[in-house]
């Protein structure tokens, strides 16, 4: 059975689609939910769902990355995950950091890689014209939202669509495509998967 902890900033709401995913014959377990904000509300949603929760405030760090980053890797030791799932994760993690965890990272990203790296996705999407968008679940490695795409799922773009508009339809299936990608992950299978 493999160990998940799950790095989030915000809501959690991708958090808790994997969560509840890992059950009955699921090949792994959440054993913690580490978030760098104090007060995000995945934090109150993870101890509702009996799951451990951690804090690094990163602010107590300021520039000092390696200082956070060390914190937050004090905080994985004490549960040895073998799979890190950054789940609306809003920091940037250092070379050292993610070379540590490469081959065992995952993040989901809300465009269609190799489209659309970083922030703002969804308005990029629509200024360029696209008839399409969607998210992406990746391995994580050094080169930002850079590494192998695992796992695709498409939205269209509507006529009048706005930012709001599109995320808030990217979203169901973000919580649809990040929990199947892991199953998958978890038993081995790195075979990139298509949701329509």
């Amino acid at each position: 059975m493999k160990r998940v902890a799950i790095l989030i900033s915000g809501s959690g709401s991708n958090m808790v689609a994997l969560a509840e995913s890992m059950v009955g014959d699921h090949p792994a377990r959440p054993v913690l939910v580490l978030s760098n904000v104090p007060g995000a509300g995945g934090l109150a949603k993870a101890e509702a769902l009996g799951i451990p929760t951690a804090l690094v405030d990163h602010k107590r760090f300021g520039k000092d990355r390696a200082a956070f980053e060390a914190a937050l890797q004090a905080e994985l030791d004490k549960v040895q995950p073998d799979i890190l799932c950054l789940a609306g994760f809003m920091r940037v993690l250092t070379e050292g950091f993610v070379s540590f965890w490469e081959g065992r990272m995952l993040n989901i990203h809300p465009s269609l890689l190799p489209k659309y790296r970083g922030l703002n996705t969804h308005a990029r999407a629509i200024e360029a014209g696209d008839a399409e968008a969607g998210c992406s679940v990746h391995e994580v490695t050094a080169e930002l939202d850079g590494g192998p795409v695992l796992g695709q799922a498409r939205v269209p773009i509507l006529q009048g669509d706005t930012a709001d508009t599109l995320a808030a339809r990217v979203l169901p299936m973000e919580h649809r495509l990040y929990p199947a990608v892991l199953r998958r992950y978890a038993a081995g299978d790195r075979t990139p998967l298509h949701l329509p």
